[in-house]
């Protein structure tokens, strides 16, 4: 059983913002520029070392032209 409150698994992939960043001909630098954030933190996003908080993605979603969902590694292959 999973728990809930923990951090994740290093292995598990949770966002796509390194892809949607790429389908979209952007760069690191560009979340960088536009939300004033370190060089570190878009990189360990786009790494998926840690997450950006649920309004983060919300505001990267608007930024990137995407549903928010776009942002996220699809879970259907868990549903059963």
């Amino acid at each position: 059983m999973a728990k809930i409150g923990r951090k994740p698994d290093s292995n598990i992939r949770i966002n796509r913002i390194g892809a949607v960043l790429a389908d979209k001909g952007k760069k690191n630098k560009d979340l960088e520029q536009h939300f004033g954030v370190a060089q570190s933190t878009v990189s360990n996003w786009v790494t998926n070392k840690s997450q950006p908080s649920v309004y983060d993605f919300y505001e990267i979603a608007k930024f990137l032209g995407c549903d928010i969902r776009e942002l996220f590694v699809s879970t259907k292959q868990f549903i059963k």
